[in-house]
C-alpha cells in the first residue's frame, strides 16, 4: 500500500507501484511511471515523462524529468529514466531527453548530491557519486563507478570513463579516460585513481598494468602513437581494451 500525503498532487494517469511514500507538496504529472518502494520527501516534482524504478529516495526540492534547457526543444515526446536504489538529494534537477536521443538515463545505486544538474540526453551509469552543485551539460556520458567531486562543470558531449576521480571545482570540455584522477586548471591527467581501484578490489598487478598503459599513452606525441605503444608492449586485458576503446572512440579528444 502506498502512503500518499493528502497535500500531494498525483495526476490520475500517473502509474504508481506499491509501498511508495509520497510526502506533502509533491507533484506527480501525467505520463509518469513510478515503481515500488520509493520515498519522495516533501516538495518533490516528478514531471511529464519520468520513468522511475524501485527503491529510490528523492529529497526535498528535487525535480525529475524537467523540460530540457535547450532552445532546440520543441515539445517532442521524451522521457527521463531513473534506475533503482538511487539517492537524489536536495534540489537536484534532471532534465528529460530531446529529439537528439529521446531519453536521459540515470543508472542504479547512484548518489547525486545537493543542487546537482543533469541536462537533457545524458547517460549516467551505475554506482556513481556526483558532488554538490556539479553540472553536466547535454548528452554527457558517464561510465560506471566514477566519482565526480563538488562544483565540477562538464561541457556538453563529453564522456567520463569508469573508476575516475574528478577533483572539486574542475572545468573541462574534453573526455576523461577510465581509471584516472583528473583536475587542476586547465583540467589534465593527475595520475591513476589508485585508492579507488584498490577499494574496488583491483590487484596490484592490474593497477601496475593500468599505470603503464597511461605512462605509454602520455609519453608519445599523439594519442595514436600512444595506443600503438600500448598494443606493442602490454598484454591484452579487459582493462587495457577498455582504455584503448575509450581513447580511439573519443570525439572530443582526451585530456593530457
Amino acid at each position: 500500500m502506498n502512503q500518499i500525503s493528502p497535500m500531494a498532487y498525483v495526476h490520475p494517469e500517473a502509474q504508481i507501484g506499491d509501498n511508495n511514500v509520497i510526502g506533502p507538496f509533491c507533484y506527480i504529472d501525467r505520463n509518469t511511471v513510478i515503481g515500488d518502494n520509493n520515498i519522495l520527501q516533501n516538495g518533490v516534482t516528478i514531471n511529464y515523462g519520468a520513468r522511475i524504478g524501485n527503491g529510490n529516495e528523492f529529497f526535498v526540492g528535487s525535480s525529475i524529468s524537467a523540460k530540457p534547457q535547450d532552445l532546440k526543444f520543441r515539445g517532442e515526446d521524451s522521457i527521463c529514466e531513473i534506475g533503482n536504489n538511487n539517492s537524489i538529494r536536495e534540489n537536484v534537477n534532471i532534465s528529460r531527453g530531446t529529439a537528439s536521443k529521446g531519453t536521459t538515463k540515470i543508472g542504479n545505486n547512484c548518489l547525486l548530491m545537493e543542487d546537482a544538474h543533469v541536462a537533457h540526453d545524458c547517460v549516467l551509469g551505475d554506482n556513481l557519486i556526483i558532488g554538490n552543485s556539479t553540472k553536466f551539460a547535454g548528452e554527457v556520458v558517464i561510465d560506471d563507478n566514477a566519482i565526480i567531486s563538488a562544483t565540477v562543470l562538464c561541457h556538453q558531449f563529453c564522456r567520463i570513463g569508469g573508476y575516475v576521480m574528478i577533483q572539486g571545482g574542475t572545468r573541462f570540455s574534453m573526455d576523461i579516460p577510465p581509471y584516472v584522477i583528473a583536475g587542476k586548471e586547465p583540467c589534465h591527467y593527475c595520475g591513476i585513481n589508485l585508492v579507488g581501484l584498490r577499494r574496488r578490489g583491483y590487484s596490484k598487478e592490474t593497477i601496475d598494468l593500468i599505470h603503464n598503459a597511461y605512462r605509454l599513452l602520455y609519453s608519445q606525441a599523439t594519442m595514436k602513437e600512444g595506443i600503438a605503444e600500448i598494443r606493442r608492449q602490454l598484454p591484452e586485458t579487459p582493462e587495457i581494451n577498455y582504455i584503448i576503446e575509450f581513447v580511439e572512440s573519443s570525439k572530443r579528444g582526451i585530456i593530457r
